[in-house]
């Protein structure tokens, strides 16, 4: 049984701050991790904009965003100049790379591509894409070989994207298992992994669950799955913040549950491509999260087959 974990940094506090605590865990358990770095600007004070969807503002008061992230990172982008994270934090990457982690880019500014993708034409999506990419060069010299969308929002254009910079992998989904994705009528190139578990910010406060009971409740869910690799999505501001302690004790149960933690890049390299179904992916929500995701939907035959 194989868990990877997939970790998407998304402020600059949690770069220079929970990256390095979360290195840190991880190398003295002798685990490893997949890093996803959001390389562009932090906005993340325009993401207010989202209280009038259904759920954000439950959501907020579920999770005590203002605690994990801090008064001033919610206010970058709107009453502060919001901090360029690559050219900010670019040395902490780069020590997560020579760590021996692998890394991979996640977004230029994750709040303009969270909430805008979806509906956003070709052209913006390329340039979001490229800044992205251009970002991430500048700060570890090379292209990345694996993009993880932003609040796993994505749209066809997306697909053909990474397909054309010839990814080994993405990770911009919520599902069970590896496949290769269809958008309407295009079927992207780019194997996906997605996330197949809850995260801890979905399971606290939900049911009653403190952040103890959802960490069991998670290691209950990779137990009962029906297929052996599970990966798991956390927050450095949260996982590498104030919830670092229920995310050591998680670790260790996995690892006491006999699963072996590892890089996305682990998966990608045992799964063979040609066989692999393709799958819609389609917009739904998921419980704990406001809004709207990319989800792994319904098996489809390519029209080839």
């Amino acid at each position: 049984m194989r868990l990877a974990l997939k970790v998407d940094v998304d402020t600059l506090r949690g770069t220079l701050e929970g990256v390095p605590r979360i290195m840190t865990l991880l190398r003295a358990l002798g685990v490893s991790a997949t890093f996803y770095f959001s390389v562009g600007p932090d906005h993340t004070g325009r993401a207010l904009k989202r209280a009038l969807r259904p759920g954000f503002l439950r959501k907020v008061r579920r999770t005590s965003v203002v605690s994990h992230y801090g008064w001033r990172t919610l206010l970058y982008g709107t009453v502060l100049p919001g901090p360029h994270i690559g050219q900010r934090a670019g040395y902490v990457m780069r020590a997560v790379r020579d760590a021996g982690f692998e890394v991979g880019v996640h977004c230029y500014d994750h709040v303009r591509w969270q909430d805008g993708v979806a509906g956003a034409d070709a052209a913006w999506t390329a340039r979001e894409f490229e800044r992205a990419m251009e970002a991430f060069a500048a700060v570890f010299g090379a292209a990345p070989q694996s993009h993880a969308a932003a609040g796993w929002q994505l749209n066809a254009y997306a697909l053909l994207l990474e397909s054309g910079a010839r990814l080994q992998y993405a990770s911009d989904t919520r599902g069970t298992h590896a496949f290769m994705p269809v958008i309407g009528s295009v079927q992207g190139e780019c194997l996906q992994i997605p996330t197949t578990l809850p995260t801890l910010d979905e399971l606290i406060g939900t049911d009653g669950l403190d952040a103890d009971a959802a960490c069991a409740r998670l290691r209950a869910s990779a137990r009962s799955a029906a297929v052996p690799d599970q990966v798991f999505t956390l927050h450095a501001e949260l996982e590498g913040g104030l919830l670092a302690p229920q995310f050591e004790r998680l670790l260790r149960g996995w690892l006491d549950d006999g699963f072996t933690i590892v890089p996305l890049s682990d998966l990608a390299a045992s799964l063979h491509r040609p066989s692999l179904p393709r799958h819609l992916i389609e917009l739904g929500a998921i419980a704990g999260r406001s809004g709207v995701l990319a989800l792994q939907g319904a098996h489809v035959v390519p029209p080839s087959a």
